[in-house]
């Protein structure tokens, strides 16, 4: 394709393109209201043909979807013009399956559309299209015009505009600048035939066959060859989903770390689930890393090993239970207490009233034993039905598993859904009033979402206060690709009141023993840097143990290109000022496509 920048040729009226197959022409618009579709697609995200009908539009199909409820073709015109911010490809939308193929010259005729995949709510960017088309076949086997090339070279450190305040923060209307932004460079590129060069993968392949790479490989790198998402302000721009035109069943089955060697080109799409998407219909051979998992250290005699995992709604009609049961012997080294999210009733899914968990939580320590691990107690309360979020009828909670042979539980009766539990001051030291025992459960902040459960352990004489969460989840954020530029987080106002909820328990704790050992854990849902960790923080009553490792090994979990943080293990300062600790983020999930969670576990080892 020639090169975008190169000089408009502003009295061209013919162009042809070349094939062993045939010769098409395209010539000067032959009726007033035909447009290029560069003309089209226009300088900004919205075409100023928005709503208008066009006649005769000229391309080539570069690309045909014939599956899902967004069936249709791209096409390109194969003699762009000078401007970089022009678009040269567009979707035709034709809802049944198209009766075109890739090297088809065509012209449509049809509506411009502004098509937001996931709806004006979810904040998404618009995807230009046209649609009831009327097309016409010129001929076949032309050509299809040469991918651009999208590289650490060509796309821009800075990741968006700040979007127009008059417009509620919309970049909608701002010209494209994509020598200067990434988002407006891929938007330049809405539709064309892309491609990348020996991609590394940086979200492993999901169930949907999709995977992540970057084309920037040294962008935020770890050592294992992710993205870390270390600030609001680093976006990562290197990132780009691939998905594949054709068949799934070849789609590469790939870890973070490995390559996609050669060329992988397609169609630029964006949808709903992560924006910009080259649509390949030429996917690169998979190089692996051998990327394998990790096994944190066995704690000593006297270090007290405390670990989070949020186990993805785990219920007895799983098939994971050996696995979970294998990560937690062998790969976190049996643990003295362990913190567990996302446990479900004892009939999973199923809506009929059902709260208890004990089925559930006895398959996992059987599994345990069965591992070689020890035979685990465990502590936990019953949600009120369906009200603690997650999946309909699964009632997850978080649950206490430790092992009586290193550390015991101090019970103190009265705990259950709706009873709060307190601290008070037993003979100069801070205890609970229940244990265990929720967090002000009726308070505002919990509803829909999980109650902090808080329990009181010994370790070789003293007392460890350990406060399991689960935090309101990013549900109903905008996404990073969004048209609203920063993107609204507006998930994030009730988690900034549970955390708030949580350090004034600690504090209260604290108050009445300001030695005591505090250790906050679970999923918080956000990030180390992030304002729900602040306040979780406070004014030094908690302090992210996380952020003791470099900033590039910070990170829990991977979503869409981004290793970033969402387990976190806060402690007190009587373990803080200590520095006699170690924190392990144990990759056993995340990076990996057949993981047993989407989360990696967490493990502290300090001395009490």
């Amino acid at each position: 394709m020639p090169s975008k920048s190169s000089a408009r040729l502003a009295a061209l009226t013919v162009a042809a393109v070349c094939s062993a197959a045939s010769t098409v022409v395209f010539t000067s618009p032959a009726h007033a209201d035909s447009v290029r579709i560069h003309d089209i697609q226009g300088t900004t995200r919205m075409s100023p043909y928005a709503g208008q009908q066009v006649t005769d539009v000229a391309g080539i199909v570069t690309g045909v979807r014939t599956y899902g409820s967004s069936r249709g073709f791209w096409i390109q015109d194969p003699a762009p013009d000078a401007n970089p911010a022009t678009s040269e490809g567009v979707f035709v939308f034709t809802s049944s399956v198209p009766k075109v193929t890739v090297g088809d010259a065509v012209t449509v005729s049809g509506t411009v559309s502004e098509y937001v995949p996931g709806g004006t709510s979810s904040g998404n960017q618009a995807l230009t299209e046209i649609t009831r088309p009327t097309v016409t076949v010129v001929s076949t086997g032309n050509a299809v015009p040469a991918a651009t090339v999208v590289s650490a070279r060509s796309v821009p450190n800075a990741y968006a505009p700040a979007g127009d305040a008059s417009a509620n923060g919309s970049v909608n209307a701002l010209p494209l600048r994509p020598s200067k932004y990434a988002l407006d460079h891929y938007e330049s590129l809405e539709g064309m035939n892309v491609q990348v060069s020996d991609a590394r993968v940086v979200t492993a392949t999901d169930p949907y066959a999709e995977l992540w790479v970057t084309v920037k490989p040294q962008e935020n790198r770890n050592r294992r060859g992710g993205t870390v998402y270390g600030s609001y302000e680093a976006q990562n721009t290197g990132r780009l989903q691939i998905q594949s035109l054709g068949s799934t069943a070849d789609f590469p089955v790939a870890n973070v770390g490995d390559t996609l060697t050669g060329t992988t080109a397609g169609p630029l799409d964006y949808n709903q689930f992560g924006g910009y998407t080259l649509v390949a219909n030429q996917i690169g051979t998979l190089r692996s890393a051998d990327l394998a998992r990790e096994t944190t250290e066995r704690q000593k005699k006297g270090e007290l090993a405390v670990a989070t995992y949020n186990v993805e709604n785990l219920d007895p009609a799983d098939a994971t239970f050996e696995e979970h049961a294998a990560a937690i012997v062998h790969n976190l080294q049996s643990p003295d207490i362990v913190s567990l999210e996302e446990i479900q009733d004892n009939n999973g899914a199923t809506n009929d009233g059902t709260v208890a968990a004990d089925r559930t939580v006895t398959k996992l320590i059987d599994a345990i034993v069965a591992a070689g691990g020890p035979t685990y107690d465990w502590r936990s309360i019953d949600p009120v039905n369906n009200a603690d979020g997650g999946e309909p009828g699964g009632n997850i909670r978080q649950v206490f598993l430790f092992d009586p042979e290193r550390v015991s539980f101090t019970d103190r009766a009265g705990g259950d859904a709706t009873t709060a539990t307190g601290v008070t001051k037993d003979h100069g030291k801070a205890a609970l009033t229940v244990s265990p025992g929720r967090i002000d459960p009726a308070n505002a902040a919990w509803d829909s979402s999980r109650k902090p459960l808080a329990g009181e352990f010994v370790f070789r004489g003293r007392t460890v206060f350990v406060i399991a969460n689960h935090f309101n989840s990013k549900g109903g954020d905008q996404g990073l690709t969004a048209q609203y530029q920063p993107p609204v987080r507006s998930s994030e106002t009730q988690r900034h009141q549970q955390a708030a909820l949580v350090n004034a328990f600690v504090k209260d704790i604290l108050a009445k023993q300001k030695n005591a050992d505090v250790v906050t854990l679970g999923d918080i849902n956000d990030f180390e840097f992030s304002g729900t960790a602040r306040i979780l923080e406070g004014d030094g009553e908690l302090w992210s143990a996380i952020k003791s490792l470099p900033k590039s090994e910070r990170y829990t979990y991977d979503y869409q290109g981004n290793s970033q943080v969402l387990d976190q293990i806060l402690v007190s300062p009587s373990i803080r000022r200590g520095c006699d600790f170690e924190y392990d983020s144990v990759h056993i999930n995340a990076e990996f496509h057949d993981q047993i969670s989407d989360h990696d576990p967490q493990v502290l080892r300090f001395q009490p």
